[in-house]
């Protein structure tokens, strides 16, 4: 992520060493900025929820620039293991709403996987913590073709996915699953789907 660092960060005034969140997550006077302003979505609707109630209960939480500020995030929001049941974490990049409608998303489709309650908490919390480092550290060789990543907390497995801008490239969304899959160090299978075909039964998927 810090190869977007700007050269031009200003010298502190008592020329002191540069600090930044890594060794002193308090007091740093560096930050990292990233290609992309990323911004985190939440929502639970509940068990009975539908397009309408959903919408209504999307909350933008924050919009982030940095490295810096997005561990300053990581570390005061609640980790994904520990929200309610039917909650969802969308981190987004800015301008882009985590709903299928959204003209960025309309084309396009999602990576996911389904991770059993069974697995240790810790290592759902990694997994989601390396999917969401892959998106704002432009781990991905289409990077354009991101748009963002959710998490989802159901009774008997947690969803993480990775959304695309687009559907109809084979070579391009394969490049993405392989990638995701690499960076989070998932050992399951992912499954592609564009969202036009997540809405039918049978629609096709690809796997990696």
């Amino acid at each position: 992520m810090a190869q977007h660092a700007s050269s031009s960060l200003a010298v502190p005034s008592d020329n002191s060493k540069y600090v930044t969140v890594f060794n002193d997550p308090v007091n740093f006077n560096a930050k990292h900025p990233l290609h992309n302003s990323w911004t985190l979505w939440f929502d639970n609707p509940g068990k009975k929820s539908n397009a309408n109630n959903w919408e209504q209960s999307l909350k933008e939480l924050i919009t982030f620039d940095t490295v810096e500020d997005f561990w300053g995030v990581y570390n005061n929001v609640m980790k994904a293991c520990d929200l309610a049941i039917n909650s969802n974490y969308h981190l987004f990049k800015q301008g882009i709403k985590p709903m299928w409608e959204d003209s960025a998303n309309k084309h396009g489709g999602k990576w996911s996987i389904q991770l059993p309650r069974h697995k240790t908490m810790s290592e759902i919390d990694n997994i989601w913590l390396y999917t969401m480092l892959a998106c704002i550290g432009e781990a991905f060789e289409h990077e354009n073709e991101v748009c963002g990543a959710v998490v989802s907390v159901r009774k008997a497995f947690f969803r993480i996915a990775v959304w695309t801008r687009s559907s109809d490239s084979y070579e391009t969304v394969m490049s993405i699953g392989r990638t995701l899959k690499r960076s989070a160090n998932i050992d399951g299978t992912l499954e592609f789907q564009s969202h036009h075909d997540s809405s039918k039964t049978g629609g096709k998927a690809w796997t990696v």
